[in-house]
């Protein structure tokens, strides 16, 4: 609920008057409680770390809007966690804002992370190799389908798709490449954009498909950060802005507390993961710490 809810709330169901400042006074009772939960220890391994970015609007002398990133990690043991919250600048964060992003996962104790999952986030993928040498940094290939559609006609889209699913479900990477050069044939004429866009991410597309099915299954659904997304894009909407960023990450952490109360989520998705528990396991043999540890 925004502040003016809350306030409207009070005065409806109490008959008190309680102004919007006031309600912002009591819940920033929340910062500490939020400050200790971006500080809490962590897990030595993931098995995956998904990073994206929402817009928010946000009063720094003007309305502007600010991205916010989230880090969803994925552990041994199949459970899914936002691992923070950091509030960027402008969208083009640097290398340096980067390294303090995963310097900060790492001191929390990250010691291992086998892919990390991004999409267009300049400057990430070199301060992964930095700070986790081991890791892989792979492209989202859901956010790749969807800019390649919002480039096509609405009535090619089944086609479209279908091109598409013979590049990323490819057995290799040359296959990947001659079903890509099919699709460049068939559709950069018409859209000359879509296969400009894959030849920029082709590097950090193909990772995956050296791996596994059950382990590309893994990297290729984003539905946990994009759930998280839209559950974000509902709370900062109803409010229009917010008038600092520390408000706007208060709320944002919030949102993050009340995910998944009653554990089913959380639940459903750990009995999927032991297909690929299996793969990961040996796949990454030398990287798997001993159960007792999981």
């Amino acid at each position: 609920m925004t502040t003016g809810e809350i306030s409207a709330h009070f005065a409806e169901v109490y008959g008190a008057s309680i102004s919007k400042d006031t309600v912002s006074r009591i819940t920033d009772k929340v910062v500490e409680e939020m400050q200790a939960w971006s500080s809490r220890p962590l897990h030595a391994v993931y098995a995956a770390i998904f990073i994206d970015a929402i817009y928010v609007k946000v009063r720094d002398g003007q309305v502007g809007n600010q991205p916010y990133y989230a880090a969803i990690g994925v552990d041994l043991n199949g459970r899914r966690d936002v691992l923070g919250l950091w509030a960027g600048q402008g969208g083009g964060e640097s290398a340096k804002f980067w390294m303090n992003v995963l310097t900060d996962l790492k001191n929390r104790g990250v010691a291992d992370v086998f892919f990390v999952v991004c999409d267009g986030l300049k400057g990430l993928p070199d301060s992964v190799n930095a700070v986790f040498p081991q890791a892989i940094v792979q492209a989202c290939v859901i956010h790749l389908i969807r800019a390649t559609l919002r480039y096509a006609s609405r009535k090619y889209w089944d086609h479209l798709a279908g091109d598409l699913r013979r590049i990323y479900t490819a057995p290799s990477v040359d296959a990947a490449w001659a079903a890509f050069e099919e699709l460049e044939e068939k559709w950069g004429k018409p859209y000359p954009a879509i296969p400009k866009m894959w030849r920029a991410a082709w590097e950090e597309f193909t990772p995956f498909l050296a791996y596994d099915v059950e382990i590309r299954r893994v990297l290729f659904s984003t539905n946990a950060i994009e759930s998280l997304n839209s559950r974000y894009r509902r709370a900062v909407t109803v409010r229009g802005h917010f008038p600092t960023e520390q408000a706007a990450l208060k709320c944002l952490y919030l949102v993050t507390r009340g995910l998944d109360p009653k554990g089913t989520g959380q639940a459903r998705w750990t009995m999927r993961w032991k297909p690929a528990l299996n793969a990961f396991a040996v796949t990454f043999a030398d990287r798997m710490p001993a159960a007792e540890n999981l």
